[in-house]
């Protein structure tokens, strides 16, 4: 069984305190009409690293022990750029080990943070496996991107703050990758409040939480390119932490195809002029193609990062089309109407 507790979640808030935010929750009045319901975002993309992966990252470092020399882990971008920005305001090594499916744009930002950046291969597994050697090899701290109970702890606590500022959240749509994330978020909410709904969303190409789910167990899923680039990777056939606690504690999981995010991305820019990546609006993709009805509100959702390719992200904005490995998503004009 995980290892998590409300008190963890506790700690993690002190531990984090002067490094995170602690994010607005705002109204969304335009998509709100759009979509008939009351939707409430959560600004993650406000941290200083652009991401709510601040908040995991930081608190597992506040963990380590002092004579620790360095950290390494594997990251699709927010999370290494998250252990990068912990490492330097601790004077600390950090060796970021990347896939090539990750955009230059979050390795060059992480580089930016004076970490060690190594690509390896085509998959979040190939650059586990770099991880782990790293680690082992240089006497590194592996700091994982989601299945580390002091991760969930920090993720959990974007949870706690949005239920402070608003008790009467009926439903709370989550993006789902490796489900560290998901995980935190839903045991917090439903330890805070048992009835709240909490729905996890993913793309429908490479859904590794999702498959794994279905399985019944943690199982590989191929990798594949994305607008929702953050929610690549596996979850670890080893996983031990995010899996049982998203099977216990989602209630059920969406998913979203590529055509729907492109709409959604250029409906949260041109409804609430907010720039975000494909993975933060998978949420509001899932209620624009009607496939999360009957909804009880006020719902909310995590605006997860913003660190997004910015050619591609004007593409998207412009209505052009957009090339993802070998598949291209055909791009129409927002419809303003």
């Amino acid at each position: 069984m995980p290892t998590l507790a409300f008190s963890d979640i506790e700690s993690a808030q002190r531990a984090i305190a002067e490094v995170a935010l602690r994010t607005p929750l705002i109204a969304a009045p335009d998509l709100s009409r759009k979509l008939g319901c009351e939707l409430l975002l959560k600004l993650e993309s406000l941290q200083p690293v652009g991401a709510f992966k601040l908040r995991g990252a930081a608190n597992a470092m506040a963990k380590l022990p002092a004579n620790t020399s360095g950290v390494t882990c594997c990251s699709t971008g927010n999370h290494g750029r998250a252990v990068a920005y912990s490492a330097k305001s601790l004077g600390m090594r950090a060796v970021i080990c990347m896939s090539e499916l990750v955009p230059k744009a979050k390795v060059d930002g992480i580089r930016k943070l004076g970490a060690e950046v190594y690509i390896r291969g085509r998959s979040q597994d190939d650059a586990q496996e770099e991880c782990l050697r790293l680690a082992a090899a240089e006497g590194l701290v592996e700091i994982p991107p989601f299945d580390h109970p002091d991760v969930i702890a920090g993720q959990a606590t974007m949870a706690v703050e949005m239920l402070e500022d608003r008790p009467d959240i009926e439903t709370l749509l989550v993006p789902l990758s490796g489900g560290g994330l998901a995980a935190g978020v839903a045991f917090a909410a439903k330890t805070i409040k048992p009835g709240i709904e909490v729905i996890g969303v993913s793309m429908d190409r490479g859904a590794a939480m999702h498959d794994s789910l279905k399985a019944g167990r943690p199982v590989a899923v191929t990798e594949v390119a994305s607008l929702a680039d953050s929610l690549g990777g596996g979850i670890g056939l080893e996983n031990r932490h995010s899996f049982p606690l998203c099977r216990d504690y989602l209630d059920k999981v969406v998913l979203v195809t590529e055509d729907e995010i492109y709409s959604a991305m250029q409906a949260l820019y041109f409804e609430e002029r907010l720039v975000a990546e494909g993975a933060c609006v998978v949420g509001i993709a899932a209620m624009m193609a009607g496939k999360l009805t009957r909804l009880n509100a006020p719902v909310a959702t995590i605006i997860t990062g913003r660190n997004v390719d910015m050619d591609t992200f004007a593409a998207v904005v412009a209505g052009r089309d957009v090339l993802l490995g070998d598949v291209t998503i055909n791009g129409k004009a927002y419809d303003h109407g």
